[in-house]
C-alpha cells in the first residue's frame, strides 16, 4: 500500500492507527467478495426461476402465485446483493485513491465509530439521516 493513507476522523475521535487501517480495508476487501459472490447466487436463482417460469401454461393459479412471489423475492434479493457489492466496491477504491473517510455530500468525515461499524459507508451520520428522511 506504500504511504500510510490519511483519513479523517470525528471531532474527538483519535487518529487512526496503522493497524485499524488495514482492518478496515481487510473488512472491505472481505465485504467486495463476499457480497460479490452472493449476488452471482442470487442471479442464478432467479435466472432458474425464470426458466422455470417461462411455461405458465395450465399450471395452478395457486402455483403462479408462489412462483412470482419466488422470482420478486429472488430478484429483491439479487438487487440489495447488488447495491452492498457496489457501496463495497466503491468504499474500497476510495479507500485506495486516499478519499475514505470523506463525507459525500458535505465534504465532512464520516466518523472512525461509524466506519468501523459500517465500512462502506460514504455519508456521515447527519446527511445519512437528512437522506432518508426525504425517501
Amino acid at each position: 500500500m506504500g504511504t500510510k493513507p490519511v483519513i479523517p476522523v470525528a471531532e474527538g475521535e483519535e487518529p487512526w492507527t496503522a493497524d485499524e487501517l488495514a482492518e478496515v480495508r481487510d473488512q472491505l476487501l472481505e465485504d467486495v467478495q463476499a457480497y460479490e459472490q452472493k449476488y452471482l447466487v442470487a442471479q442464478a436463482g432467479l435466472a432458474e426461476l425464470l426458466t422455470e417460469g417461462a411455461d405458465a401454461a395450465g399450471r395452478d393459479p395457486a402455483d403462479v402465485g408462489s412462483s412470482n412471489f419466488e422470482r420478486d423475492q429472488e430478484v429483491s434479493l439479487a438487487a440489495n446483493a447488488r447495491a452492498m457489492f457496489e457501496q463495497s466496491e466503491l468504499a474500497l477504491k476510495l479507500f485506495d485513491e486516499g478519499s475514505y473517510g470523506i463525507c459525500e455530500a458535505c465534504g465532512g468525515p464520516i466518523g472512525k465509530a461509524r466506519l468501523q461499524a459500517v465500512p462502506r459507508a460514504t455519508m456521515c451520520v447527519g446527511c445519512k439521516q437528512r437522506l432518508e428522511r426525504r425517501s
